[in-house]
């Protein structure tokens, strides 16, 4: 099993986690011939795992990933059979073949038999990846009327907002302002 270090997170949601930090440290190395910036980082297990997902797009990581999602909802959060279905935030990057949040939002509705609400929230205009936007206020106004809600049938239910990546808390309170709204 993977280990964690669940960071309990703020914003406009009950309650909420995030599973470990992604990246631990970086050290810019210089550019490649290209111009492109080189770092040597340092990930969490867990954010290891999401790097090969969303970068390499290695599949065989899917597994370890649900495993420890479903292993802290089961039993460190205790939120299994409190939730009546999961919303996967809509990716940025739409053109990517493998989508990293619909896989994982996919494995874990399986692993504790929970409905999939992935046409729920509709992302109505593209963004900029948000990674390189660091101002929260920014982010956020990047992100308002971002999202649409397909129809009503949540009203007054508890669901589970899956994302990737936390870093400033923008895009989940983005989606958790158009679903309460």
């Amino acid at each position: 099993m993977i280990t964690i270090n669940p960071i309990k997170i703020h914003g406009r949601w009950f309650e909420g986690y995030a599973l470990d930090l992604h990246t631990l440290s970086s050290e810019f190395l210089g550019h490649d011939p290209y111009g492109h910036a080189i770092f040597s980082s340092k990930r969490s297990e867990l954010g290891e795992l999401l790097y090969k997902l969303k970068n390499k797009s290695d599949k065989s990581v899917i597994k370890d990933i649900v495993d420890t999602v479903v292993n802290f909802l089961n039993l460190q959060w205790k939120i299994i059979g409190m939730i009546d279905g999961i919303i996967p935030i809509p990716p940025s990057k739409t053109g990517r073949a493998l989508q990293p949040v619909m896989e994982i939002a996919k494995g874990v509705s399986a692993a504790i038999d929970i409905e999939l609400f992935s046409d729920y929230i509709k992302k109505e205009k593209e963004t900029p990846e948000l990674k390189n936007i660091y101002d929260f206020h920014e982010r956020m106004e990047l992100l308002k009327d971002i999202y649409t809600i397909n129809d009503n049938k949540l009203v007054n239910k508890k669901v589970l907002l899956l994302d990737d990546l936390y870093r400033s808390g923008a895009t989940l309170n983005a989606a958790a302002n158009t679903l309460y709204n």
